[in-house]
């Protein structure tokens, strides 16, 4: 093979045959407060809502990167670059709230490791994926993929769980002592991780809005369970979803740095407002803001094919 050359920020490489790459933090030029404060921000309220309905954060971090790149860094970011980033900081995010959930022990692990087995190979299989798929078709595909979202989590509030008897039962008891039932059937569960994983690791969400409707619809998981659990299978897979990411030169690390404070605080005190309150008002604010990312995503997407 011949010589390759490739940077993308903070991350780069030159390499030979049989050579490895390596890893530096670079500062983005003409980096002010005023856009540190702005990244910090973005971290926290992503984090925030991605810890009270599980959806890890990343839904928000990727359309905002790529949106607002120019404003937030004064450098527009690449989709490839957004995707990797978000999943770096959504190990951050994920293992805050895991940490908050599981002083409750409202996690379920050893459903979350059986999810991980299919979630976390698929990850990298996504992660790998992103950069083969154009700018235009990717704002267009995740601007669909918001709307479809934001249309879920007005309707999961309408939905019941359906009765189905499932071969693995589990069970949780509550703060008040109610003990609740759910369970799931191996291959069913291990099909969903799979989807989940794939999708997480190509769009650099955490996969809980996704894992967290199905969880409660399908196999009847209490909801503290579904996204307590939820967030730690986005912990494990962002992990390897990361890893791929960054061997291929996709991850903005001085970005990372910049998110990482607001995220782990953000990832706590959404844990903590979980815990106390419904949250259906921050839900319909972050429905709002989905249609509102989504409409820009499509827009852009379609001007750009």
């Amino acid at each position: 093979m011949g010589r390759h050359q490739a940077s993308v920020v903070a991350f780069s490489y030159d390499l030979e045959e049989g050579e490895y790459p390596y890893l530096f933090i670079h500062k983005e030029e003409g980096t002010n407060l005023l856009e540190i404060i702005m990244l910090a921000l973005l971290g926290l309220v992503s984090a925030v809502f991605g810890s009270i309905v599980g959806l890890g954060g990343g839904i928000i971090i990727v359309p905002a990167l790529t949106l607002l790149g120019a404003e937030l860094t004064g450098s527009t970011i690449e989709h490839p670059t957004a995707v990797g980033t978000s999943l770096a900081v959504l190990i951050v995010t994920a293992l805050a709230s895991t940490m908050s959930y599981a002083k409750k022990r409202r996690v379920d692990w050893r459903s979350g490791w059986m999810l991980f087995i299919t979630s976390g190979p698929a990850a990298m299989v996504g992660s790998a994926l992103t950069g083969h798929i154009k700018g235009g078709a990717f704002q267009l595909s995740f601007g669909i993929f918001m709307l479809l979202m934001a249309g879920l989590l007005v309707a999961r509030d309408y939905m019941k769980p359906i009765s189905k008897k499932w071969p693995v039962t589990r069970t949780y008891t509550d703060d008040k002592g109610v003990t609740h039932e759910y369970g799931y059937s191996v291959l069913p569960a291990l099909a969903v991780g799979l989807l989940v994983g794939l999708i997480s690791g190509l769009f650099g969400i955490g996969g809980g809005s996704l894992f967290v409707p199905v969880m409660v619809l399908l196999f009847r998981f209490p909801p503290h369970v579904a996204t307590a659990t939820s967030m730690f299978v986005i912990f494990l897979s962002s992990i390897l979803g990361t890893g791929v990411h960054a061997w291929l030169g996709e991850t903005n690390w001085w970005i990372v740095l910049m998110l990482v404070p607001g995220a782990w605080i953000g990832g706590k005190l959404g844990a903590y407002i979980a815990s106390k309150m419904t949250g259906k008002a921050l839900l319909w604010l972050l429905r709002i803001t989905f249609v509102v990312m989504a409409a820009q995503l499509i827009i852009e997407g379609l001007s750009e094919m």
